[in-house]
């Protein structure tokens, strides 16, 4: 486990978080292939071929989120990450700390429950997978508004750094 504090991510580390955002944002406005063959095997019927093709797109972007998540925490791991500012107050720091926390336990944990749901047929998962992604939703609003309110608000780096890389 890395022990420095790098002053910004790595252009790697940038990359790896836009492109979750990116597949996460897919899985939001392209899931309804997925609940329509759901519901087609569901109810023993057979799956139309849009639906096949689309909630085949959904399974492979959810693996995809699910193995850049994991690769996220290595290279977390290993790189470190920048600091909160120096001025911000504790209970920010906190709440900070656990929104991302808790996107990154909802970036393992809604593909796993879709996964398990999906191809196992273990049905309670799909509650838990639909759970996960309205709450995973959730985070992501206040994880945004967060960033927006530390470069707005605050004149803080931390937005800027997730789209510079830094080079040190």
């Amino acid at each position: 486990m890395s022990l420095a504090r790098p002053n910004g991510y790595s252009k790697l580390q940038i990359s790896l978080h836009w492109a979750v955002v990116l597949l996460v944002l897919f899985q939001f406005l392209a899931n309804g292939a997925m609940g329509d063959a759901w519901d087609a095997v569901r109810e023993g019927a057979p799956v139309p071929p849009a639906d096949v093709l689309g909630s085949n797109a959904h399974a492979v972007a959810g693996i995809l989120v699910l193995l850049l998540a994991i690769g996220r925490i290595f290279l977390r791991l290993a790189r470190g990450a920048p600091p909160p500012p120096e001025n911000e107050a504790a209970p920010l720091r906190i709440l900070a700390r656990a929104i991302h926390g808790l996107i990154y336990l909802l970036l393992f944990l809604v593909p796993l429950s879709g996964m398990a749901a999906w191809f196992g047929g273990v049905h309670a998962a799909i509650g838990v997978h639909l759970i996960g992604k309205t709450v995973l939703m959730w985070l992501i609003f206040l994880h945004i508004a967060g960033a927006l309110m530390q470069h707005f608000v605050f004149r803080s780096p931390v937005l800027r750094r997730m789209m510079v890389p830094d080079n040190s």
